[in-house]
């Protein structure tokens, strides 16, 4: 399978730790978004949406980083322990799936990119969402060792691949006591997790490397 990716992106490494915690071998594809490589032809022949990441499966492509985490699990998976198949399991995975689509990474996307990308301080206003974000993942977590249940499931890797990336900015988790012990913990159960901090300190370096220019 081709895999088009660039590592300091979350969506993309929570494909990476999905596929080590299957076991699957990716053709690794980089893909630099920062020099437009997205928008070279041959890859607008593959995804015209041009985005990362991308998966190729034989002539199947998917991309859409939560969806590729579901198709690689049910194509692939030697059982549903990562993506229940009973319809209220998998509910409650979906819904914290697209809860960090559409709150937890989006509020990283509204808040602390621009801080990086554009060398702007935080917007008081975008970081009030980040704070209302970590809190309900922190109501999620309540009495839970995972986000979605009593194992690992691909949501907690997507939301992992999302949290430790607030990391770039020094986020303080302290508040969010539950998202502490659950975070400690899927650095240390979830395969990959390795890759998934390498690409987030490339996000970091690039930082220190901007502010050494001031």
């Amino acid at each position: 399978m081709d895999f088009y990716y660039f590592p300091a992106s979350a969506p993309c490494r929570s494909v990476m730790m999905t596929a080590k915690a299957l076991a699957i071998d990716l053709n690794m594809k980089l893909l630099n978004p920062m020099e437009g490589e997205q928008n070279k032809p041959e890859f607008l022949k593959i995804n015209p949406q041009h985005t990362i990441p991308t998966l190729v499966d034989g002539d199947f492509s998917i991309w859409e980083s939560r969806a590729i985490l579901i198709y690689l699990v049910e194509q692939y998976g030697q059982d549903d322990s990562l993506y229940p198949q009973d319809p209220q399991k998998k509910a409650v995975v979906n819904q914290r799936l697209f809860f960090d689509m559409g709150t937890l990474f989006d509020s990283f996307l509204a808040a602390i990119y621009p801080q990086f990308k554009n060398n702007q301080p935080a917007d008081p206003e975008a970081m009030k969402k980040v704070d209302s974000a970590f809190g309900h993942l922190n109501t999620f977590l309540e009495d839970q060792d995972y986000v979605a249940g009593d194992t690992l499931t691909i949501a907690d890797i997507a939301i992992l691949a999302s949290v430790s990336t607030f990391e770039v900015v020094d986020y303080d988790f302290s508040p969010f006591p539950n998202v502490v012990r659950w975070y400690e913990n899927a650095k240390e159960v979830t395969p990959g997790w390795d890759e998934n901090w390498e690409g987030v300190l490339i996000i970091k370096n690039y930082i220190e490397k901007q502010r050494q220019k001031e």
